[in-house]
């Protein structure tokens, strides 16, 4: 199976590191300057689970890329989305799978319309990692998991070849028959950390410090299941639980990257991870307040970077 992995940077590049750690045939697609950073360095990466340096890693820029690929990892953040259609678009023939490890829902309609809907897998993924200043890829924790299947939920011969070689990079892939589930889970989750961290500006821990803080962060949780709810994927009881004890530990460190990407001064995914829950709520009469601070808070910060 060739794999086709749409940029080599933290998450992509950590996936595709340890299947190509594993011999499976991996290319990723760059830009000049990382091509350039994998052919000097290696692709390396730091982590609890291993350390590893692949030293000149298959790679192709969007400009010579011409092939087909089985499949295509996708990992980019939503702001980059159309840009990295645009770049792997070639690399998609009549059978090509597409998956895609974004976060929320609304890049599946995109790529859809671009692609298919037979083409577009659902996914997601549970990683704590990043590029240092040298370019390494840095996995924070030893929690990694790869979830993807079929939308329908069907189990089909290419979910079960894609399990067989993603199995081999020893990330916790996994099939699931109820990837969407799985993914609007991960979405309420996601969301409520984001919205709660990057509101307040500091930790789970800090903010379960402050008065009201602990009502502060299980309403935000509240207000995402219930948009769930009402497109037909309540959250279920462990997931609930699950989430609860990880938003309400106190002294928890645990913050969103979403707010780290605010203490950088970088971009984020105000409208994708937080502005399509709060669309899906108006359109289903949800009330939102808390979640309706956070994307104003979101899209401040935003104009101030501008």
């Amino acid at each position: 199976m060739r794999i086709l992995v749409v940029g080599a940077g933290a998450i992509g590049g950590y996936f595709g590191g340890r299947l190509l750690q594993a011999g499976r045939d991996v290319t990723f697609l760059v830009r000049p300057k990382r091509a350039g950073e994998l052919a000097s360095h290696g692709l390396i990466i730091k982590s609890p689970n291993g350390d590893a340096t692949l030293q000149n890693p298959p790679t192709v820029q969007a400009d010579t890329l011409t092939e087909k690929f089985d499949l295509v990892l996708l990992s980019c953040k939503a702001f980059d989305l159309d840009d990295a259609i645009k770049s792997f678009a070639p690399a998609v023939g009549p059978n090509t799978a597409i998956l895609p490890l974004l976060n929320g829902m609304k890049h599946l309609g995109i790529l859809e319309q671009r692609f298919g809907a037979k083409a577009v897998l659902g996914g997601q993924c549970a990683i704590a990692v990043t590029l240092n200043e040298q370019r390494e890829i840095v996995q924070l924790t030893p929690m990694q998991s790869l979830g993807f299947g079929e939308r329908d939920g069907k189990m089909t011969d290419r979910v079960q070849a894609i399990a067989e070689v993603l199995s081999s990079g020893k990330f916790g892939a996994a099939a699931s028959a109820q990837v969407i589930q799985d993914m609007w889970e991960k979405w309420v989750f996601l969301a409520s950390l984001a919205a709660s961290t990057s509101t307040m500006r500091a930790s789970v821990g800090h903010i379960l410090a402050a008065p009201g803080g602990r009502d502060f962060i299980l309403g935000m949780l509240d207000e995402c299941s219930a948009i769930a709810a009402s497109e037909g994927h309540a959250p279920t009881g462990p997931f609930s639980e699950r989430a609860k004890g990880m938003l309400t530990a106190e002294g928890s460190p645990l913050t969103a990257s979403m707010f780290r990407d605010i203490k950088a001064g970088a971009k984020v995914e105000a409208d994708h991870v937080i502005g399509d829950l709060i669309a899906r709520a108006d359109a289903a009469k949800v009330l939102v307040p808390k979640l309706k601070v956070a994307y104003t808070h979101l899209k401040a910060y935003e104009n101030q970077r501008r």
